[in-house]
């Protein structure tokens, strides 16, 4: 998943990216509430992580101008403020989950899970994604093709969750370097390539029916055709 991370508490936000990261999502971050509504309303993300107390902008006020925008992402408040009455108004607000702390990673990614879930109108135990006989399990974070098992490393899992959500479109280097890695990457960088070169390698064997399509001068293209 790709994410945004709204948070002051830079020993929180470290914690909480760090985590993600390694569970193998793409995280944004920002430290203020200005610099957060900014780049929720200009970029495209899953889900929002947000706290309440920011500078700048607090975050309640950071939600309601995003609802006002029509901006229907998902957003976990994770807040020291965890009241019910406080619980209450964040949720009157517009968030879709709210999460005191201190709180649990595995709670919070949990939790994360859920509202994605609930916001694509997914089953409520199993996030599945198909292309052909290809299919990506979001919450074990695990591939198969047909009866075949697929081991993948974070990143390629990311990357082909990416495809896989784009099956059929042309998908150009720079998409899936803004949606997997930090916006600040080196585009002049053949990062991509080497992990799609890896990545079809594993999804599309020989007397297989090939997914992975290279589009010259474009990109990528995950399909059956």
């Amino acid at each position: 998943m790709k994410l945004l991370l709204i948070e002051d508490d830079g020993a929180t936000a470290d914690y909480v990216r760090q985590g993600l990261v390694e569970l193998g999502h793409a995280c944004d971050y920002s430290a203020t509430g200005i610099d957060g509504l900014t780049a929720a309303l200009t970029n495209s993300y899953d889900a929002i992580i947000l706290d309440r107390s920011l500078p700048q902008l607090d975050g309640l006020s950071v939600l309601q101008a995003l609802r006002a925008e029509g901006k229907t992402v998902p957003v976990l408040i994770l807040s020291a403020l965890g009241q019910v009455d406080d619980r209450i108004r964040g949720l009157d607000e517009g968030a879709d989950d709210y999460l005191p702390k201190p709180f649990s990673f595995h709670e919070l990614t949990s939790r994360l899970a859920a509202i994605v879930r609930r916001g694509e109108g997914l089953a409520s135990t199993m996030v599945i994604r198909r292309v052909a006989d290809l299919e990506l399990d979001l919450l074990s974070r695990s591939a198969r093709r047909g009866e075949r098992a697929i081991e993948l490393f974070a990143k390629e899992f990311q990357i082909l969750d990416y495809l896989v959500r784009h099956a059929g479109q042309v998908v150009t280097r720079t998409m899936m370097l803004e949606a997997v890695w930090d916006y600040g990457f080196d585009t002049g960088t053949n990062v991509i390539d080497v992990h799609i070169s890896r990545l079809r390698a594993k999804i599309d064997h020989p007397g297989e029916r090939p997914l992975l399509h290279t589009v010259r001068g474009a990109g990528y293209r995950l399909d059956a055709r």
